[in-house]
């Protein structure tokens, strides 16, 4: 299966070019039944990565752009009512899909926002007292702009801990803007040509084989220990929960399975902090979360597996 992973990756880096490490994230996101939110300025490829990875795992995908009159139905759907038949017929909304990008999330209203919570954690939508499960695999991007606040809602801490990953895909390096804009002028779009490789059968087997991959106990101890430091930090006001322990544990396993080792190691553990953490823990006063994570990493022994 790691050679289907690799096949993958190429493909999705033929379209979001030169950013190897954010297509990593994503994958290591989808493969352990997690959520994404990228926050980065307009233009970079948020949208188009969201498409890629849809069409190339042969899965459905729908896009809702936030605004501040959408409304929870627009996201769910609605029971409508058939005179015919006297009944009322469940009509499902662009959250029935198996990638759904929510564009702008922070535009939402507060009560509209909150409608993607029970679909995030249970994978099912309540409506008028009827439970409908949504598909299998089940991914949402999110995106936020972080330069505009005006007219914005900001996600409220319990939210963003609902998310499994947070990832910003930067400006291109002049390299690879140069590709960018070559396969621009000449209409040879990357995306228009993208082959599917990957099945949605594959992304629920991958999922499952993860669960496989070996985590030895010191390793563990190491995870909690980081928890523990952030709850204890003196510039941190709320720390990492537990759901954040168990998200960092999940994508060190996924990035080993990956990578194609059977263990988990040190190394892919720190590397994961910042994606998986940096926006789980609230700080008293304005500062970066990165450095916070960084000393929290620093002061704790890295263990010695034998």
């Amino acid at each position: 299966m790691q050679e289907k992973v690799a096949l993958l990756m190429k493909n999705l880096s033929s379209v979001i070019v030169g950013n190897e490490e954010a297509i990593e994230q994503v994958l290591i996101t989808l493969f352990s039944k997690g959520h994404l939110l990228i926050e980065d300025a307009p233009g970079l490829g948020k949208t188009l990565l969201a498409r890629s990875l849809a069409g190339s795992i042969d899965s459905d995908f729908k896009r809702i752009q936030c605004t501040p009159d959408l409304l929870p139905s627009d996201i769910t759907g609605v029971s409508v009512y058939h005179s015919v038949s006297d009944t009322f017929h469940f009509k499902p909304g662009p959250l029935f899909a198996n990638i759904l990008l929510v564009d702008e999330i922070n535009r939402a209203t507060a009560r509209t926002q909150s409608a993607l919570l029970e679909a995030m954690a249970e994978r099912q939508v309540s409506v008028d007292s009827q439970t409908h499960s949504l598909p299998a695999p089940f991914m949402v991007i999110a995106t936020q702009n972080p330069v505009e606040h005006y007219g914005t809602y900001a996600l409220p801490e319990a939210q963003l801990d609902r998310f499994f990953m947070k990832i910003s895909l930067g400006y291109p390096t002049l390299e690879s803007e140069v590709k960018i804009i070559k396969q621009e002028i000449q209409e040879q779009r990357a995306i228009e040509s993208l082959q599917t490789v990957l099945t949605g059968e594959d992304i629920l087997k991958i999922q499952s084989q993860i669960h496989q991959v070996f985590i030895h106990d010191s390793l563990i101890e190491y995870i909690a220990s980081i928890m523990m430091k952030t709850r204890r930090h003196k510039a941190v006001s709320l720390g990492v929960s537990p759901r954040g322990s168990i998200s960092l544990t999940k994508a060190a396993k996924a990035l080993a399975f990956m990578r194609g080792k059977e263990a988990v190691t040190p190394e892919m553990i720190k590397s994961l902090v910042h994606p998986v953490l940096a926006h789980r823990i609230v700080l008293k006063e304005p500062s970066s979360a990165a450095l916070v994570l960084d000393e929290v990493v620093n002061s704790i022994e890295v263990p010695i597996l034998r």
